[in-house]
């Protein structure tokens, strides 16, 4: 991959990629699977690709801000043309669980299963974003004081920015919407899938407490999502447990329990097997116990 002024921050702790920002002019770096243990935002400038994530399909194109959280997988393939620029934090940098009600972008940009994990952009939204962009690689460079608070303070205008591009374009991602703007069904299901996924694990449950066959619910899933259901709440529970595994000190063994799996290991298998990484792996390399230090 080409890239041009790359700018990072590294953690003195521990070694580890605390902010990095670059340009760049073509898409190989993301030809192959990502599993990144900090958050990525990808900003399209230029080209077109097939955004591959969370085993779904997406055609993206210019003017798209891509948002990935820790260790969920993507890639982009068939890209034609694609340049643009990346921003990768890691949650000890800025953490934004801690800080949601400062940005909002938790379950908006990050972490949502049932939208898509981009935002389209005009020109001029595209263009703000750009500036900001900017004015971070210029403060990686600067090493005077109050650097660090600076940089928190563009990257916070960046996603406060991008995140009201998406809810004005989606007001359904904060607000229960309105009858008739999706089919009752799927609206039923999410309202199922928020009060029941720490107890009810199965495609069947759900097909159950909503009355329909476990076959036509599928379907429905399928075309809506482009999603199979036993992923779509497998996603729920491991969204879940990646919280608890940051931002608290609780036992693997307890955090397995409360997410109602009674066999830790059984809890350990189904996490790694969804998000390719062991629960300590992730609490170690992501974050452990932040919110609780504070």
């Amino acid at each position: 991959m080409i890239t041009k002024s790359v700018h990072t921050l590294v953690n003195p702790q521990n070694g580890e990629l605390a902010f990095k920002v670059f340009s760049f002019e073509d898409a190989t770096q993301f030809d192959h699977v990502q599993r990144l243990n900090y958050l990525s935002m990808i900003l399209i400038t230029e080209g077109e690709a097939t955004l591959k994530a969370d085993f779904t399909d997406y055609q993206v194109e210019k003017n798209t801000l891509l948002c990935f959280a820790p260790y969920q997988p993507f890639m982009l393939a068939e890209a034609k043309g694609v340049k643009g620029v990346v921003i990768n934090f890691h949650p000890d940098f800025f953490c934004i669980h801690k800080h949601h009600k400062e940005v909002s972008c938790s379950g908006i940009l990050f972490g949502n299963i049932y939208e898509p994990p981009y935002v389209t952009l005009n020109n001029d939204e595209l263009n703000s974003l750009l500036a900001l962009v900017e004015q971070m690689k210029t403060e990686v460079q600067n090493s005077d004081l109050a650097q660090y608070d600076l940089l928190i303070s563009y990257l916070k205008i960046f996603l406060i920015n991008a995140t009201r591009i998406k809810v004005a374009q989606r007001p359904e991602v904060i607000s229960n919407p309105d009858e008739g703007s999706e089919p009752y069904i799927i609206q039923s299901l999410k309202d199922a899938i928020e009060q029941h996924y720490r107890t009810r694990h199965s495609a069947g449950d759900y097909a159950d407490l909503l009355n329909i066959s476990a076959n036509a619910l599928a379907k429905v899933v399928k075309s809506y999502f482009n999603k199979t259901l036993t992923g779509l709440i497998a996603e729920r529970i491991i969204i879940e447990a990646k919280r608890e595994l940051y931002l608290t000190s609780k036992a693997v063994k307890q955090i397995a329990y409360e997410l109602g799996f009674n066999d830790e290991y059984y809890f350990s298998r189904f996490f790694k097997n969804n998000a390719n990484v062991s629960p300590q792996l992730y609490r170690d390399t992501v974050g452990f116990a932040k919110g609780e230090e504070y």
